[in-house]
């Protein structure tokens, strides 16, 4: 098995460990309620980062923001930033956290406490037993918007066990087939939707596009055809699958979690990694950690 397999297969146990975290001191670190805050990060943790906003936001948590680190609004004031970072070594992660050291609070959400972000960050939360071998990114991602979606009490035991469901049954039938993959979501699952997208990209080198979900019939539902397939996470609106059915498209949705749905498609992108020969822990052009020269 690559890496990246036994990696997505471990999520249950690694969701399981950082609830319980939530309820524990690293829960001082992370944003209180009613604090304006911005998440950032790059690739994975910039859609998780606007997953947890949304998240925080729309249950009434306070302002919240999400930004690719290298798209922060320097000069906008927050009570805290929120940065999310697997390797603790992204260079435009770190050169923010830098900045902003001594006018905002950070905290840094980390697999590595023994790189350059202990020394950026104000404060860090550790989730070791989530980090990754593999170059693309399933647990620790899943890992840390868990932690955050628990501080905010929106996690349940549910969400685990569709987890195992989600790794235990078969995927839908004929989608290693298809030739191209739009993934939709509303709120916080659009930030999913696009890490959807990224990871079967970055696995499989499918032809994927991300979208929110009433944003389709502008224009997007037009790619859809016999052959290709469109995944919803969570509620779709009203008459929208049928209207992609009508295309002769397959539509995708479920009763899992839109975050176990995630787990789906991470098994979606491996598959179809061995069907064409490619190894997922290595993707091509692609590195652990962005870190730039000079930086």
């Amino acid at each position: 098995m690559s890496y990246a397999e036994t990696e997505t297969a471990s999520q249950p146990d690694c969701w399981r460990r950082a609830a319980a975290l939530a309820g524990g001191p690293e829960a001082a670190a992370l944003p209180a309620a009613g604090e304006r805050i911005a998440v950032v990060g790059c690739g994975t943790s910039f859609y998780m980062a606007q997953a947890y906003a949304g998240l925080r936001e729309s249950s009434g948590h306070g302002e919240s923001d999400a930004f690719a680190a290298s798209e922060f609004p320097v000069g906008r004031g927050y009570d805290r930033v929120v940065a999310l970072t697997r390797s603790g070594t992204t260079t435009e992660v770190l050169e923010l956290l830098n900045r902003l050291r001594g006018t905002t609070r950070t905290v840094a959400v980390t697999a590595d406490p023994e790189t350059p972000v202990r020394a950026a960050a104000d404060d860090l939360v550790v989730l070791d037993f989530a980090d990754e071998r593999s170059v693309v990114q399933t647990r620790f991602a899943t890992t840390a918007l868990t932690l955050l979606r628990a501080h905010l009490g929106l996690h349940a035991e549910r969400v685990v066990a569709d987890a195992e469901t989600a790794l235990a049954e078969p995927l839908p039938d004929g989608l290693l087939e298809c030739t191209q993959f739009s993934f939709l979501g509303r709120g916080w699952t659009v930030g999913l939707a696009h890490e959807a997208a990224l990871k079967m990209k970055e696995a499989s080198l499918s032809w994927t596009e991300s979208y929110p979900a009433m944003e389709y019939r502008h224009g997007p539902i037009s790619i859809s055809t016999a052959g290709t397939a469109t995944w919803m996470f969570g509620e779709a609106p009203e008459g929208l699958p049928e209207q992609v059915r009508a295309t002769g498209a397959t539509w995708v949705d479920g009763p899992l979690d839109p975050l176990a749905d995630l787990v789906r498609v991470q098994r979606l992108a491996l598959a179809r990694a061995a069907a064409r020969g490619l190894d997922p822990d290595l993707p091509r052009h692609l590195s652990r950690s962005v870190v730039l020269d000079g930086a």
